[in-house]
């Protein structure tokens, strides 16, 4: 005897088999009415999460609500997103924290140790020692370093070390001499004495002036007849000359007119030629003569590479060191009386400035060490953790007397750098 399979109609007509399904009311989804409290990294309000991570001053039977101004809708107001738009995005991240166990940071992280223990502290690519950019660009374009870039400010001086007193001594013995010579010539009306005093004299007075005139050429000729040292050897506190190819530091740096990236040095300076009745550049400016208006030279930390023995020598020549920088500019922008107009680059570059643009015979010098350049270095070596330095002399270098040349003892502070390679030439990809 067979069984019946039960059936049903659809509402289009269409038998199936099968009991018709019991359509069940469906029930709303409930929603709690209570709101999460942020907690904004902090593992001490958010409950069970500080509990598990055992971080003290957690009480897991008393919950933390955080006020009104925790919540999602108060965090958007600053000017960054999240908790840390107080910090005005200073770079800033947490504060430093005495102890060595788990610490928050801002955006919820937890770390083992305070901020600046790892890497993130030690990183120095864009913050300097007080915690500011390295290199922030101005409202008109111009870029501002920070304290870790040199601006060197002065021209080098290179003079002899001579004390007042004897240069004193020696201008009243020439006077005196003179007027002896002159006395005894009108007495004894013989020349014979005056000439002898003036050929005393004159060799002196032209040695001098020889030495004013030929003591830059001199002292680069020191540098350059100067041995190089091979690093592998040198010794701590002991003064090199280094020889190699140069590679960027932490703060890579940028000319300001020709926009030439990744240099370790740069310079831009603004002459002026007084005519007779012109402006004045600055002060000392004489008529019939270039004076420079504007001069900005920076200088960085930076690495080379030794010819010698191939190690690589970290040179200290930011943070304020005194630096002698030996770098021959070139000429970008020559502003004649026959070539009267001023190109749309060189008029924003002395906007920024604020330098005006008025009728004067100008010309626009800038002069560059570029990573990959040839750069010879004399500083004193220092060993610091396994880390090889050069770093400036406490001493003025002395070239000493060179006699061949009639040249005096020449004085330079701080640490020299020179470079002969062509501005325009290629250098060395690194």
């Amino acid at each position: 005897m067979g069984t019946r399979i039960p059936s049903h109609q659809l509402s289009s007509g269409l038998y199936v088999s099968g009991r018709p399904e019991q359509h069940k009311p469906e029930r709303q989804p409930t929603m709690s009415s209570r709101s999460v409290p942020y907690t904004g990294g902090d593992p001490k309000k958010s409950g069970e999460l500080g509990k598990m991570l055992e971080v003290p001053g957690v009480d897991a039977g008393k919950p933390s609500r955080s006020s009104s101004q925790h919540n999602s809708g108060s965090v958007r107001s600053g000017p960054n997103s999240g908790h840390v738009g107080r910090h005005s995005g200073s770079g800033q991240m947490a504060r430093k924290s005495s102890g060595s166990g788990p610490m928050a940071l801002p955006t919820g992280l937890i770390t083992s140790g305070p901020v600046g223990s790892g890497p993130i502290g030690r990183r120095s690519g864009q913050l300097d020692q007080t915690g500011a950019p390295a290199t922030a660009p101005s409202a008109g374009g111009k870029t501002v370093y920070g304290s870790a870039v040199t601006s060197l400010a002065e021209e080098v001086k290179v003079g002899f070390r001579v004390s007042r007193a004897v240069v004193w001594v020696f201008l009243v013995v020439v006077a005196m001499g003179l007027l002896v010579g002159v006395f005894l010539m009108v007495a004894v009306k013989k020349f014979v004495i005056l000439v002898a005093l003036a050929a005393v004299i004159v060799p002196v007075v032209a040695l001098i002036v020889w030495n004013c005139v030929w003591g830059r050429r001199g002292l680069l000729g020191f540098v350059k007849r100067y041995p190089d040292a091979e690093l592998r050897g040198a010794i701590d506190g002991q003064y090199v000359k280094v020889t190699g190819v140069v590679t960027c530091g932490s703060i890579p740096l940028e000319s300001s007119y020709q926009r030439v990236p990744r240099c370790v040095y740069v310079s831009t300076e603004l002459y002026e030629y007084k005519g007779l009745g012109g402006k004045s550049a600055n002060p000392k400016h004489r008529c019939f003569t270039w004076g420079s208006r504007y001069s900005e030279k920076y200088v960085a930390d930076f690495y080379i590479s030794d010819f010698q023995s191939g190690l690589r020598a970290l040179v200290k020549a930011g943070y304020g060191a005194k630096v002698a920088p030996f770098v021959e500019p070139t000429t970008v922008v020559d502003v004649t009386k026959d070539n009267r107009e001023l190109s749309p680059n060189f008029l924003g570059w002395l906007g920024d400035r604020k330098l005006s643009s008025d009728d004067r015979i100008m010309r626009l010098k800038e002069g560059y060490i570029k990573e990959g350049s040839t750069v010879s270095v004399m500083g004193v070596v220092r060993r610091h953790d396994n880390v090889l330095m050069i770093v400036p002399s406490a001493e003025p270098v002395s070239t000493g007397c060179q006699w061949i040349r009639c040249l005096l003892p020449t004085y330079v502070e701080g640490l020299i750098l020179t470079c002969e390679d062509n501005q325009n030439s290629d250098v060395i990809p690194v």
